[in-house]
């Protein structure tokens, strides 16, 4: 039952994915909709990190001791002044392993 399952889950996400990646189909969106699936993948970047930069055994771990947080910060700030997306990864990595 379990293999079945996972079996389904798969073909559904790949159907899914198969329906908006394949050019050959004739599925065209709006600009309304794709607008709103351009939010998708912030989105589940930030419900992926939220939760290892803010929570430590857990409670919420708002401290200037927590180093997820102020490499969080720092590549926040990074991404939002350079806009430079291999700027922002090398240099918040760097600043993380050496400084923090």
């Amino acid at each position: 039952m379990i293999w079945i399952t996972i079996g389904l889950m798969a073909a559904i996400v790949f159907i899914s994915c198969y329906l908006f990646l394949e050019p050959k189909l004739p599925l065209k969106l709006n600009k309304h909709s794709l607008q709103f699936l351009s939010y998708a993948a912030p989105a589940v970047l930030t419900a992926i990190i939220a939760p290892l930069v803010l929570v430590k055994e857990q409670a919420l771990y708002l401290s200037i001791d927590n180093n997820y947080l102020v490499g969080a910060i720092i590549a926040c700030l990074l991404a939002y002044f350079t806009r430079n997306t291999l700027l922002t990864v090398v240099v918040s990595m760097g600043i993380f392993f050496f400084v923090l």
